[in-house]
């Protein structure tokens, strides 16, 4: 079974810094990319692709974010990053990380979720 797990979030300060961590566990055989996505407050149906990370490191940020925030992993620990610097209200949202994992236990590719964190920034 394959897991993700979230964490970082909290309140801070317009013009502060966070950084969300996404430790997958399990029985991973392989991870195709890594992305963070946020869901703002009453957009129940929007989900904002943040960034993106390949298995060959290549890296996409949202124009909103682009400059700001970085996305990066250690793979000897299954774990992706997203520094957030400069935020702004804007950015409040709950942050969800996504693997594209082929599981060991499952000889598939499959999608998986994070349970989301909150990030919200007080203006």
């Amino acid at each position: 079974q394959v897991q993700l797990v979230e964490s970082g979030g909290g309140l801070v300060q317009a013009g502060g810094s966070l950084r969300l961590s996404c430790a997958a566990s399990g029985s991973i055989r392989s991870i195709n990319f890594r992305r963070w996505y946020r869901q703002a407050p009453g957009k129940q149906r929007e989900r904002e692709l943040v960034a993106e990370i390949t298995s060959a490191g290549t890296t996409n940020h949202a124009d909103s974010v682009k400059g700001r925030f970085t996305i990066s992993t250690d793979n000897a620990k299954n774990t992706v990053y997203l520094q957030m610097n400069s935020l702004k209200s804007e950015d409040t949202s709950v942050y969800y990380c996504y693997a594209r994992i082929l599981s060991y236990s499952t000889a598939r590719w499959d999608d998986y979720w994070g349970q989301g964190t909150q990030v919200t920034v007080s203006s």
